[in-house]
């Protein structure tokens, strides 16, 4: 049986290329890298810098980056998707799943999924515009939730994503209002393995090889799995799964210092190195490597300077 492909979830304001680029460098094993969503515009407005500085070919050059957008708008996702493509991506991913309130207002990400009709008419638009402007070869990805209040659309939404040439779909069995609470609803996800008819990605709380060779079990045809907080926690964890040595703490502390220096050169103020660093360690406070160091883990998440910081991480690795 051939094991699924190993994918790296985008995260927003955490797996920007400075990151993706280290990574992918110190831990081989992860077949795509997905980025962060783009917010779509429409001709005439510019992206934002730090959106095109992080699809730059030049901030690309050794990994397989799926860009994605964010957009309810067809003819907002037709010029983004132009631009990238002008870039050189042929393949753009469309965000269905961002549980974030102010973009479920708007009736983007898991808020699209309340409007089937809407976002039936959304792909239309969007596949006919492709074919229009000569870029039907570019492939288009979907990342969903399973509904953003309830799964009574689950039926639908499977419907309209078997009627287009979608490409693959990853499916992260919660609703949008869970946000990243419960446990992901393997009963759903069981639904969309069956009915939906293009190559299907699983996505939800795979944090440990247990986590992944379960799943693996379970839906045995999947074409990949994308895991997210868990290369946060373990950022071995895909070299782990296709046999390789588990995580060592001196690796690990050659990461986090490497990562950490990148920051402090390509960011305008420490304190924002800071702030990643430490929203790193949100995750990897977790893994086994730090058993019996909670309270010098700690430190380093209520370190207040960067000075501060860097004691507290070399204490952590004594």
């Amino acid at each position: 049986m051939k094991k699924p492909e190993i994918y790296f979830a985008p995260l927003e304001d955490v797996s920007g290329y400075i990151l993706r680029n280290l990574f992918n460098n110190m831990f081989p094993g992860v077949d795509r890298y997905y980025g962060a969503f783009i917010s779509a515009v429409r001709q005439g407005r510019k992206h934002k810098i730090r959106e095109t500085e992080d699809v730059a070919p030049e901030n690309n050059t050794d990994t397989e980056l799926i860009p994605q957008i964010l957009s309810n708008d067809p003819l907002a996702f037709l010029n983004t998707a132009a631009w990238l493509t002008e870039t050189g991506y042929s393949e753009i991913n469309l965000n269905l799943g961002c549980p974030s309130k102010d973009v479920v207002a708007r009736g983007k990400g898991s808020g699209f999924l309340e409007y089937p009709d809407r976002l039936d008419a959304f792909f239309d638009s969007v596949f006919r515009g492709l074919r229009d402007r000569g870029l039907e070869e570019v492939r288009i990805s979907v990342k969903s939730r399973s509904g953003r209040r309830d799964t009574d659309n689950a039926g639908k939404l499977i419907e309209i994503f078997n009627r287009y040439p979608i490409s693959e779909v990853t499916l992260h069995p919660r609703l949008g209002k869970d946000f990243y609470r419960g446990k992901p609803d393997l009963d759903i996800f069981r639904r969309f393995y069956e009915e939906i008819k293009h190559p299907l990605v699983y996505n939800g709380d795979l944090l440990t090889l247990d986590d992944i060779r379960s799943i693996e079990k379970d839906f045995p045809g999947l074409k990949a799995v994308m895991i997210g907080r868990g290369f946060l926690r373990n950022p071995a964890l895909a070299r782990e799964y296709k046999g390789g040595e588990p995580l060592n703490k001196a690796e690990l502390c050659s990461f986090v210092n490497k990562l950490y220096t990148e920051y402090k050169e390509n960011l305008n103020a420490e304190k924002y190195a800071l702030n990643k660093m430490k929203e790193l360690w949100g995750w990897l406070k977790d893994n086994p490597l730090f058993a019996g160091k909670e309270r010098k883990v700690r430190a380093v998440l209520k370190a207040g300077t960067c000075a501060g910081y860097e004691s507290a991480v070399r204490m952590v690795f004594l």
